[in-house]
């Protein structure tokens, strides 16, 4: 099967009829596209690669759902609406017509749950590996950014942290005589790590609220890291005020769960920085939004990430996942 048969067969239904500001869309050299009045545009680019961002065995349906997944992810945490993405899909052969349909199906069952139509890209052949770049809106100066938190800000993270992590440190087989809870538990775990939820609604509520913001991609403390440096302040986390899911307190061990939590990566949860006169309404808004937001610490004028535990300082990660260094973080 040619490229062009490929996008015909598998990827075209992705331009819903009638599209937000879709003029033109897979079919030509380039898309046509039409920016909602009054507001800006915000771009984000990801590419996945196999062995490296995701384990080989991922299923074609989750690694489609994914792969675009993480994109979203990026628009959350700057209260942007979804619009459109373009796909570049690098594949050892065009012709595993059962991969590509559960791909395609993943992929879809996000863009249409989230209101994004694919308007373009390319195909190659090649090591598997995803590329989307996913583009949204926001009104003209209403966009999440990161350099705007203040000390005295709160430190808050919608859902839970660490679930995904875990449950790649648990990928392996389980032994027979597991019992019903842990395989349960395990299987809540893997999901989290291969369809993770962006958190979309949330980042829109926050806009006006929350002072500063990033999605949770390579770990709390690298991407925490990153506002600081942006807004050039300083942080205290408070590790027990870390939110777990009931699966992750069963299922990790207390002496791995710091590291898990805030460097283990793949959450696709948000850290925000609020204003505390604006704590409570931002709590309100992310609730109504349908996840939750908790406070896990305070910004400082003092630089540094500084983590505490029953009160007193203790040593923790200072950065998460890093692309360009030792070995790749899915295998």
């Amino acid at each position: 099967m040619d490229e062009f048969a490929l996008i015909r067969r598998h990827f075209t239904g992705l331009t819903a009829a009638g599209a937000t500001g879709v003029r033109l869309g897979i079919g030509d050299d380039a898309a046509i596209l039409v920016p909602p009045s009054g507001q800006e545009l915000l771009m984000t680019s990801d590419t996945l690669v196999a062995g490296r961002h995701f384990p080989l065995q991922t299923a074609a349906a989750d690694l489609g759902w994914k792969s675009l997944a993480v994109n979203l992810s990026d628009l959350a945490a700057m209260g942007a609406q979804p619009l459109w993405f373009l796909l570049a899909l690098t594949l050892p052969a065009s012709d595993d017509d059962r991969w590509l349909a559960g791909f395609a199906y993943g992929l879809g069952l996000l863009a249409r749950d989230n209101g994004i139509a694919l308007v373009g890209g390319d195909t190659t052949q090649g090591p598997l590996s995803i590329t989307i770049t996913a583009v949204g809106s926001a009104p003209a100066g209403m966009a999440l950014r990161r350099d705007g938190a203040q000390a005295g800000d709160v430190v808050c993270v919608t859902g839970t942290l660490g679930d995904a992590a875990l449950g790649l440190r648990r990928l392996a087989p389980l032994a027979d005589n597991a019992c019903a809870q842990t395989a349960h538990d395990l299987a809540e775990l893997r999901a989290r790590l291969d369809r993770p939820t962006p958190r979309l609604a949330a980042g829109l509520a926050l806009r006006g609220l929350a002072s500063a913001a990033i999605d949770l991609s390579d770990g709390l403390a690298g991407d925490l890291g990153h506002v600081l440096a942006a807004s050039r302040v300083g942080a205290r986390i408070d590790t027990d005020a870390l939110p777990m899911s009931a699966a992750f307190a069963r299922q990790a061990e207390p002496a791995e769960r710091l590291a898990l939590q805030a460097a283990g990566g793949d959450d696709y949860e948000l850290c925000v920085c609020v204003p505390a006169a604006r704590l409570q309404a931002a709590q309100a808004a992310v609730a109504a939004a349908g996840s939750r937001l908790t406070v896990i610490g305070e910004l400082s004028a003092e630089p540094g990430l500084r983590w505490q535990r029953h009160g007193q300082t203790i040593d923790g990660p200072q950065h998460g996942y890093r692309h360009f260094e030792g070995a790749a973080r899915h295998g």
